[in-house]
């Protein structure tokens, strides 16, 4: 499965993708594995990329086209 996504949000904020896997403190191999579907995305990395763009998990998964998280849980 691969999570076009993550890439195009990426790409909307003119990011390369070891911007991103420096933000994640990962490999960008590994960040580029995960955008074309290669490697599963642990919900940690799902959750930190979802805050970084202030959208959801299930957004960036295309479970949803509405691009507004969710409320904060407190």
């Amino acid at each position: 499965m691969q999570f076009p996504r993550i890439r195009s949000l990426r790409e909307d904020h003119d990011l390369p993708q070891r911007a991103l896997a420096s933000y994640l403190q990962i490999h960008q191999t590994t960040y580029s594995d995960y955008e074309l579907g290669r490697l599963k995305i642990p919900p940690e990395i799902l959750i930190q990329l979802a805050t970084y763009y202030h959208t959801s998990v299930d957004y960036l998964l295309g479970l949803t086209d509405e691009t507004s998280p969710y409320p904060q849980i407190k």
